[in-house]
């Protein structure tokens, strides 16, 4: 289901945004350090600190992703079901040393952890239109 275009917008270079719902409609908006790549019909999301939406998930286990491709100027919609989370192995040590890479990046070294990588069925996948660079 995830096409190897996409992969580009997975690398972490620009946050993406999720949206969570609670069972009795609240919306949660939230940006989020990694979408990772797991197969074409999985991804996982660092579980980082974010207590609301966390919260939602469990409630309510589907949520709402925007991935973006900085060269390309390309958002990718996808819409997700959490499944299950890993807190421990390889994909979440993928994922920690990545999310490490990234706060020593941006002066937040020490400060993020990686709780766990959340893995979420993709039920489907949208590519934006492509926006002409500046």
């Amino acid at each position: 289901m995830l096409p190897d275009e996409i992969r580009p917008a997975m690398l972490g270079m620009v946050p993406s945004t999720i949206v969570t719902c609670s069972l009795d409609g609240v919306p949660n908006t939230t940006e989020i350090s990694q979408v990772w790549y797991v197969d074409e019909n999985h991804v996982a999301l660092s579980h980082q600190f974010f207590n609301k939406t966390h919260r939602n998930i469990r409630e309510n286990p589907y949520v709402f992703a925007i991935v973006r491709d900085f060269e390309a100027l390309q958002e990718w919609f996808l819409d997700l079901q959490y499944d299950h989370s890993e807190t421990e192995g390889p994909l979440f040590d993928d994922m920690d040393m990545k999310l490490e890479a990234i706060a020593s990046m941006t002066g937040m070294s020490g400060i993020f952890k990686l709780l766990a990588a959340d893995i979420y069925q993709v039920h489907a996948v949208r590519k934006s239109r492509s926006r002409e660079k500046a």
